[in-house]
């Protein structure tokens, strides 16, 4: 069964040229960004004073910044580092949102009163200022601080689809069913139930690496992200005072950014649909 279901799922995802848009540009960003040592054709950090703004050529594609450094190695190191930061704030966010909204939907009484009015009173505030709060109180800056931080602000979303995908499951015969044969909770939870709910969970952590993108860029932008670090927060944020008379510092970085989120919300919804998920 699982295999024409497995076959459908990629019948219909490959049918929407969007999705197989986004698709591509997400296997581009994390093949560009897993290799940015081998494929950058310049240090990021290497400063070439002779060619301080330089515009975009055939020695320097992309242009220089104010420092001499090459953009489009800059943009490339970025890719790397968007990725790491938006996947580990993704699967920390997964971590502790799946286990609570399973925790909370299967047992329900006061675990989900506890665990959803903490998820409310976080939804409430809005993220990025959060992010901001956070960050400005810790003060350390790393990108692994960086993931805790966005993985700590994006767990509440993922707590709650769970919750109510496991609240539509805990009834079902298949669950009464292994319940009678004496199975544990914890292995109808993680046996039985997980499984059947994976659909949205694996659509809202698609769309959610987007998300995770956007804030670690918002966040090296204010410089509240780690110095040490190419991204293109902190690339935008060098070239903005420049925007007049070498605007490719924000340009190039800008539409880079531009082109993974949609990329990853294109693909996203194409797999919503692929997988038949509501919402």
């Amino acid at each position: 069964m699982a295999g024409p279901r497995s076959r459908n799922v990629r019948r219909r995802l490959f049918q929407s040229p969007l999705s197989v848009m986004g698709l591509s540009i997400v296997c581009v960003l994390i093949v560009v960004g897993g290799l940015a040592p081998y494929v950058a054709p310049y240090d990021p950090q290497e400063m070439y004073f002779e060619a301080v703004y330089h515009p975009p050529s055939k020695e320097f594609l992309l242009g220089t910044d104010g420092l001499g450094r090459d953009l489009l190695s800059r943009i490339i190191w970025g890719a790397r580092t968007s990725l790491l930061v938006g996947s580990g704030a993704t699967a920390l966010a997964l971590a502790i949102g799946v286990v609570l909204g399973e925790l909370a939907g299967f047992y329900g009484g006061a675990i989900s009163q506890v665990f959803m009015r903490l998820a409310d009173v976080q939804l409430c505030i809005p993220q990025l200022i959060l992010l901001i709060v956070i960050a400005a109180v810790v003060g350390q800056r790393s990108l692994g601080l960086m993931i805790v931080i966005i993985g700590i602000g994006m767990w509440p979303r993922i707590a709650r689809v769970t919750r109510s995908k496991v609240l539509s499951l805990r009834s079902q015969e298949f669950v009464e069913a292994a319940r009678a044969m004496g199975a544990s909770s914890v292995r109808i939870l993680f046996r039985h139930i997980l499984p059947n709910s994976v659909g949205p969970i694996v659509v809202l952590a698609t769309l959610d690496i987007g998300g995770a993108i956007i804030s670690e860029t918002s966040l090296s932008f204010l410089g509240l992200g780690d110095p040490r670090a190419v991204s293109w927060g902190n690339i935008l944020s060098s070239g903005l005072k420049d925007m007049v008379y070498a605007p490719w510092i924000t340009i190039f970085p800008g539409i880079a950014i531009f082109l993974t989120v949609w990329g990853f919300n294109t693909f996203g919804d194409g797999l919503r649909d692929a997988l038949d998920v509501e919402g």
